[in-house]
């Protein structure tokens, strides 16, 4: 079905859908993940050219995240439609309170909607619209946040996933512009999430103000970064291979489980790396070196001294525990430490006391406990998270950690409620609780992932004719770095 005429673009897009197309038998069902945006538009058109559209099952999930989510469906099944194509969408609903958080939420549901449009019908491949941009941004991103060879190795060209079908990514050694261009020379229509325009985010700040200027001084570190990635996937190959080689030896058990004198038997780097090839089996997201370190740590001490009761990690909504020999993951019970006794025990083991500042007029407060910054960033007054400047001048800004009972008047209930309640309300997870509290004097103003508290401007607010007067700063908690 290749068209001859097909230009250059053209040809090196429908090439890589054949190197793919290649491997699977000739009558093989395949799936194509289609969002509507530039990349799955270019695949799905590709793909209907060079397998054919009865083939093919267009594949949509709906998240209900966005406002334009329906009509988005709409278009992406318009478009199949008109393609002869198959489709099939699924809506999720996404648990606010998931223990693993937000975005990993919504990523598993939506593989999982994936997995499960596959299986019913019957697609033996999944093809997904990753390209080298895409994959140039997750290396760089991998390497800010300090990640190891498993982040590093960042998205394969394909892997199998058991009882299921196969996701392959045949673009991702095409580039965005050759995407754009196909898409232009075939007259694709497609739709743009508004979202990636905003580059409070990671992703999009490298997207839009970092690879242009790579672009121009380095034309060629997307291959670069290719075969980073390519070259931390080889040798993350080789240190999996060691970690089974440990897990035998720690006696891994069916219920999960890694014999404690096994693991402590080993240096810091093997039992490191086990640890982290143990947790995905049990498929839970990776720690950071911190709190693996502080793991071990607390491993080889209940070695010493015998105390395997003492032991508490707390992750991703699991607790690590050491009894009888067996290091397992424990899922908290209902009647476990309220939230904001475990939070205020974390800010002071951390050693997070109370830091203040006279602000006059900074946009930006480092906060290198908390690993991040308070932001002031001019806005209107209609902005829910602004506060006028001269409540930001009245008194010195206290940044401190929680300690439990702290109070912010939910304005929506037109009632005082406890951190501990909004927290929940808003389906803020227990381990992104531990924020820096901001003060204004004694009276609290901002509380990340909940907002400012309005009652606080009380007289404080500008008055007519005031040198501040209509001066307000929004205010924003933003980590190190925002991975979107």
């Amino acid at each position: 079905m290749t068209d001859h005429s097909e230009s250059d673009a053209g040809r090196i897009v429908l090439d890589a859908l054949g190197v793919v197309l290649s491997r699977l038998p000739a009558d093989a069902r395949i799936a194509v993940a289609f969002s509507g945006g530039l990349d799955s538009s270019v695949l799905l058109d590709a793909a209907v050219r060079m397998a054919g559209a009865a083939r093919l099952v267009a594949l949509h999930v709906h998240h209900g995240l966005s406002p334009n989510a329906d009509w988005w469906l709409a278009h992406c099944e318009a478009v199949a439609r008109a393609y002869g194509v198959t489709f099939d969408a699924r809506r999720v609903t996404l648990a606010h309170d998931d223990a693993a958080g937000v975005e990993a939420a919504a990523r598993e549901a939506r593989y999982r909607a994936l997995d499960a449009m596959c299986a019913a019908h019957g697609a033996q491949s999944l093809w997904l619209a990753q390209h080298a941009d895409d994959q140039a941004e997750t290396v760089l991103l991998q390497l800010l946040r300090g990640a190891g060879l498993a982040g590093l190795a960042a998205m394969a060209p394909a892997r199998e996933v058991a009882d299921g079908a196969a996701r392959v990514r045949p673009l991702l050694n095409l580039l965005r512009a050759q995407l754009e261009r196909y898409a232009s020379a075939h007259h694709l229509h497609w739709i743009e999430d508004e979202s990636n325009a905003d580059t409070r985010y990671a992703r999009n700040a490298l997207r839009h103000d970092v690879l242009p200027a790579l672009s121009a001084h380095f034309p060629g570190f997307r291959d670069a970064l290719a075969r980073t990635a390519t070259h931390a996937a080889s040798a993350q190959r080789l240190l999996d291979d060691l970690a089974r080689i440990d897990l035998h030896e720690a006696r891994y058990d069916d219920a999960g489980a890694l014999a404690h004198a096994g693991l402590v038997a080993l240096d810091d780097a093997r039992a490191l790396n086990l640890l982290r090839y143990w947790m995905r089996l049990l498929g839970l997201p990776a720690a950071s070196s911190a709190r693996l370190a502080d793991a071990l740590r607390q491993l080889r001490e209940i070695a010493h001294e015998g105390e395997g009761h003492a032991l508490r990690v707390d992750h991703a909504g699991r607790t690590l525990r050491c009894y009888r020999g067996r290091v397992f993951w424990e899922t908290p019970r209902a009647e476990a430490a309220p939230a904001s006794a475990l939070d205020a025990a974390a800010g002071e083991s951390a050693g997070r006391k109370p830091v203040s500042m006279n602000w006059r007029g900074e946009e930006i407060w480092r906060l290198p406990q908390w690993r991040g910054s308070y932001v002031f960033a001019p806005a209107n007054a209609s902005d829910p998270d602004a506060v006028p400047e001269s409540v930001l001048r009245g008194g010195p800004l206290v940044a401190r950690a929680r300690e439990g009972g702290e109070r912010l008047r939910d304005e929506a209930a037109n009632m005082s409620r406890t951190l501990k309640n909004l927290f929940q309300a808003r389906g803020v997870p227990a381990w992104e609780r531990d924020v820096p509290l901001l003060y204004v004097g004694g009276t609290l103003l901002f509380v990340p992932r909940i907002g400012v508290n309005r009652s606080a401007f009380g007289a404080q607010g500008d008055a007519p004719g005031s040198a501040h007067a209509a001066l307000w700063r929004r205010i924003e908690w933003r980590e190190d770095l925002l991975i979107a």
